[in-house]
């Protein structure tokens, strides 16, 4: 029975198994669909049993499928930490990070300290900007991995690795109750949520209006809190002392947005680890929430 537990076919099952689609545990573990389908059948020809019933709408887990699961999660946790324990120490290097700064602010300081502290070896040079000027940056050879905010299923750059709503916030709950253009604090153009929020006013047939530029979170943050205007943020990031503004006080539908890992083709070794545990991490976290 241990030679049918191949780590690999293990992982793929786990991912299939918490996406609840083969196409987007592919994108995960940077294997086609087709890949993914081949694993499958081999896990469960190899235990001889059938571990999910698959259909156009997904995936699900047998009664067999939901028992391994369990053991499988315990077996792949174990063995990253060994593999932790035993190898990665001794990998060391510079790693070259871009990122979204309300993205880091809120998500990623305990992803990266994890990571740190279980490669010491390895320095994190972790720089935040907006994302089109990471994008230039990081086609300019300044980085070895960018998170970048992107449209769903938009462009092909990078494997999703977080997904989440966006809302309107603002310090009044009844902003879209009054008369005239609606005053925006938000990032300077080109910004996905600049251009989510527009458009969805737009769509709406209500003006609107710029009242105020920032490139940092909190300066935008400072702006609304002095009453200049509402802004779009993740749900997660909505400060405790904003309202969240929501479709039964007007405001129109912002649907979700995605956080896409890019990584160099000439990758180093501490750069991959690193872009693996921020996959591995934000896809827990995603889950979660």
């Amino acid at each position: 029975m241990a030679s049918r537990l191949d780590l690999d076919l293990l992982r793929t099952f786990v991912m299939v198994a918490e996406l609840g689609s083969l196409t987007r545990a592919g994108e995960r573990l940077l294997i086609s669909q087709p890949t993914v389908s081949l694993q499958l059948k081999r896990l469960e020809d190899g235990l001889g049993r059938s571990l999910m019933w698959r259909s156009p709408k997904g995936v699900q887990l047998t009664s067999d499928g939901e028992t391994l699961l369990s053991y499988a999660r315990r077996i792949l946790a174990l063995a990253d930490e060994a593999l932790g324990k035993i190898s990665e120490p001794v990998i060391q290097g510079l790693v070259r990070l871009g990122t979204p700064e309300d993205f880091a602010t809120t998500h990623l300081s305990g992803v990266l300290a994890r990571f740190a502290q279980s490669h010491p070896g390895v320095a994190l040079e972790v720089t935040t900007d907006l994302t089109l000027n990471l994008i230039e940056r990081f086609k300019d050879g300044e980085f070895d991995l960018v998170l970048i905010k992107r449209e769903p299923m938009g462009p092909t750059e990078g494997v999703r690795v977080w997904r989440e709503p966006l809302v309107w916030a603002g310090t009044r709950p009844d902003i879209f109750a009054g008369d005239g253009p609606l005053p925006l604090v938000v990032s300077p153009h080109p910004c996905v949520y600049r251009k989510r929020a527009t458009a969805a006013l737009d769509r709406a047939g209500r003006a609107w209006r710029v009242a105020y530029t920032s490139t940092s979170l909190a300066g935008a943050q400072a702006a609304v809190r002095a009453g200049l205007g509402l802004t779009v943020l993740p749900k997660e990031m909505v400060p405790p002392d904003f309202y969240i503004i929501d479709l039964a006080e007007g405001a129109p539908d912002l649907s979700d947005t995605e956080i896409a890992l890019m990584q160099a083709r000439q990758i180093s070794l501490p750069a991959l680890r690193l872009g693996q545990h921020i996959m591995r991490s934000l896809e827990k976290k995603d889950t979660a929430h």
